[in-house]
C-alpha cells in the first residue's frame, strides 16, 4: 500500500500548479505514513479483499486538500489538522462503496436481532446459538456492524482519538480520560489470552493485522475475527460494570 500511496501522491503533486506544488510538496510527502495509519486501522473493520488502493487514493486527496487549506498561524499541528481530513476522506470513499456484501450485511441483520432479544451480557456462543450462525461468521459480522457504525458517526468523534484537546486546558477531561483507561486496562485484563494478545498488538503496539499474523502464525482474517470477538467481549464487560453501578 505504501508505493500505491506515494505513486498517487506524486502524479497529484505534478497536477498542481509550480508555485503551489513547492510549498505543499514536504508537508504531504513527509506525513503520507498518516494516510497508511488511517488505512490500517479501519483494515479490521473491511471484509478482506476490500480495494485498499481506492481507500488509499482517497486518503491522500484528503491529505493533499488538507495541504492546500492548511494555515500554520492557526498554531495546529499538521497532523491534527489532517488527520480527521483524511479519515473523512476514506469512510465518504467507503460510504459511497460499500465493501461489504450482501450476504455478510444479512448475517450481520441477524446478529443484530440476536442483540436484541438476548442480555446486554451474551456471548459470542450464545449469539452463535441465536442467529444460527458459527462463532467466526459471528465475530466477522459484529466487524460489518462496527464499520457500518463507523460510518453513520459525525466525523467529530476521531478528535479526542488523535489528541486533539489539550488537558493542560481541560483537566477535567484528563481526569475522566484517565479513569476510562483504567477500566478498559481491567477489560482487556479478562480477555482469554489470544483476543488479549491480539487487542494489544493492535491498539497498543499499532500492529497492524498483517503483522499480528506473521507474530501469531494465523491468517489476516483470523486476527480479524480474533480481534473482532475480543472488542465485543471488551464492550459486554463495560456494559456490565455500567450496570452494576446503576443498581
Amino acid at each position: 500500500m505504501a508505493s500505491l500511496t506515494t505513486t498517487f501522491a506524486n502524479a497529484v503533486l505534478k497536477a498542481t500548479p509550480p508555485s503551489a506544488r513547492v510549498l505543499r510538496n514536504q508537508l504531504i510527502e513527509s506525513h503520507l505514513g498518516l494516510v497508511r495509519q488511517v488505512v490500517g486501522k479501519l483494515l479490521a473493520h473491511l471484509p478482506v479483499g476490500a480495494d485498499l488502493e481506492n481507500l488509499a487514493s482517497a486518503g491522500v486527496l484528503g491529505l493533499v486538500e488538507a495541504a492546500r487549506k492548511f494555515d500554520p498561524r492557526r498554531g495546529i499541528r499538521f497532523e491534527t489538522y489532517s488527520y480527521p481530513r483524511i479519515r473523512g476522506a476514506v469512510l465518504d470513499e467507503l460510504r459511497r462503496n460499500c465493501p461489504i456484501p450482501q450476504h455478510k450485511l444479512e448475517q450481520a441483520a441477524r446478529v443484530r436481532r440476536a442483540c436484541e432479544e438476548l442480555d446486554s451480557a451474551a456471548s459470542i456462543t450464545q449469539l452463535a446459538e441465536k442467529s444460527g450462525l458459527t462463532p467466526d461468521q459471528v465475530a466477522e459480522s459484529l466487524a460489518a456492524l462496527r464499520l457500518t457504525r463507523i460510518l453513520s458517526l459525525d466525523r467529530f468523534g476521531s478528535l479526542q482519538e488523535i489528541g486533539i484537546f489539550d488537558h493542560h486546558e481541560f483537566p477535567d477531561m484528563h481526569a475522566e480520560k484517565e479513569e476510562q483507561k483504567r477500566i478498559l486496562t481491567e477489560a482487556i485484563e479478562a480477555l482469554p489470552e489470544r483476543q488479549r494478545l491480539v487487542v494489544t498488538l493492535y491498539y497498543m503496539e499499532d500492529l497492524r493485522l498483517r503483522e499480528i499474523g506473521v507474530v501469531l502464525h494465523l491468517s489476516e482474517s483470523r486476527v480479524s475475527r480474533v480481534l473482532s470477538a475480543g472488542v465485543f467481549a471488551i464492550g459486554q464487560f463495560l456494559r456490565g460494570r455500567d450496570r452494576s453501578r446503576q443498581k
